[in-house]
This record gives C-alpha cells, structure tokens and sequence, in this order.
C-alpha cells in the first residue's frame, strides 16, 4: 500500500512533514498551483490531476489516501470515482460538504489588492504548533500568497458528496481535534454515520491543524488504520 498525503487548501505537500518523517515511502503531493502550474478549479479536477500523477509514479499499488480539509475532499471524491484502486481513506479536519463563509472569500479577495492584510488572517493558525514548524508555515503561507487560497476555498464551497457517502464503502478513518472551528467534530461524526465502514478520531485540543499541533497522537491514528487495512 502506498501512503499518500494530501495538503489542504493554499498548502504545499511540505505541511505533512512530521507525517513524512514517520512513514518512510510516503508521498506528499503538492497541487498544481502551489505555486507551479495551473491551479484545479474544482475538487474533481484536483482529483484527475491526482490520479494522473499517482499512476505515474505508484503504478496499480493500492493507496491511502490522506487529506486535510480539501485533501480529504479530493480523497472522498477519489474514492467515489476510483474505488478499486483505494484500500482506505483518512480524513484530517474535512467533511462531506466545505462550504465558506461569504465573510471568509471575501477578506481573500480584498488580500489580493491589499497583500498586507493577508498575513493577519493567519495570525493565529499556528498557535498550538511547535514554534520552529510554526514559522515554517507561516512564510509557506506568506510566500503563496492569497490568490491559491481563494481558489482552493471557492473549490471547496462548490464540494457537496452528502449524498454519496453512502456509496464509499472502503475503509474509511475521520481524524478531528475538538477546537476545529473551521470542520468542526461534528462533519467527522457525520462522515462516521453516514459511510458504511468509517470510524472517527477526535483529538482533544487540536484545531483545523490538528495534525501539526499533535503529531504523534495523528501518527499513531494512521498507523494503527493501516495495520488495519493489512490485516483484513
């Protein structure tokens, strides 16, 4: 099985690096756009281009895929277009549904005439992680920029596979910490009801970063998913 991770909106495959570091022959893909190429304008066109870039380089070995937040929409969007080549999915702060407040798209369209004002949208994203990786990641955000976000957060306001959740029968594994406002528990609850072989880990303390702030409790969570999958 390949284990392959996918960034959330206006990131780079360089946001999973304790997930990397954990899991030899991992992937950490980063999205068109972020920053080379075109950027996906929708979640189904982030997932062609997926499928495209794992075929080259895993050929027919069976994947896990792990996605935050628009990650893990393009993971369910995957597994409902491609169920046989999937062997399980893992969804970090991401649901079925990702609709953005007007309030949210709106500060990232004023960013883009007014850069200055971007940097303070973040000011607390990265509070809870350790301070080296929370610098890392603000001059990530930083030097994207808010153009990929604004993109990437109209793509997700467009996704809704509510409906579908009941045809994904693969494994599935929604990982949430309790202070996500942006995907609240509930939306993981919500995929563990509604999709026919699904659990959820609800992390206490984390937020929408939950997999950066506790590493080594969201490590543990794929691990023991995996093994789960090689046993059955």
């Amino acid at each position: 099985m390949k284990l392959v991770f996918i960034h959330g909106s206006g990131g780079t495959g360089r946001v999973w690096r304790y997930q990397t570091e954990n899991f030899p022959g991992s992937v950490a893909v980063t999205l068109p756009g972020h920053p080379e190429g075109a950027r996906c304008a929708s979640i189904e066109e982030a997932t062609s281009w997926l499928r495209s870039e794992l075929q080259s380089e895993t050929g027919s070995e069976p994947l896990v895929l792990v996605g935050h937040s628009l990650g893990g929409a393009i993971a369910l969007q995957y597994a409902l277009e491609h169920p046989d080549e999937v062997a399980g999915i893992i969804l970090v702060g991401s649901g079925a549904r990702l609709r953005v407040h007007p309030a949210t798209l709106k500060a990232f369209e004023q960013a883009i005439d007014h850069p200055e004002s971007f940097a303070e949208i973040f000011a607390e994203s990265f509070r809870k992680v350790a301070p080296g990786f929370a610098e890392e990641l603000g001059e990530l955000t930083n030097t994207l920029g808010p153009a990929p976000f604004l993109d990437d957060l109209r793509a997700c306001d467009r996704f809704d596979v509510v409906e579908r959740l009941g045809e994904i029968d693969v494994p599935a594994l929604a990982i949430v910490g309790t202070e996500d406002v942006m995907t609240p528990p509930k939306y993981s609850t919500f995929l563990e009801e509604r999709m026919p072989n699904a659990s959820a880990r609800i992390i206490d303390g984390g937020t929408h970063f939950v997999f950066a702030e506790y590493p080594d409790e969201v490590n543990q969570a794929i691990a023991g998913f995996v093994a789960s999958l090689a046993e059955s």
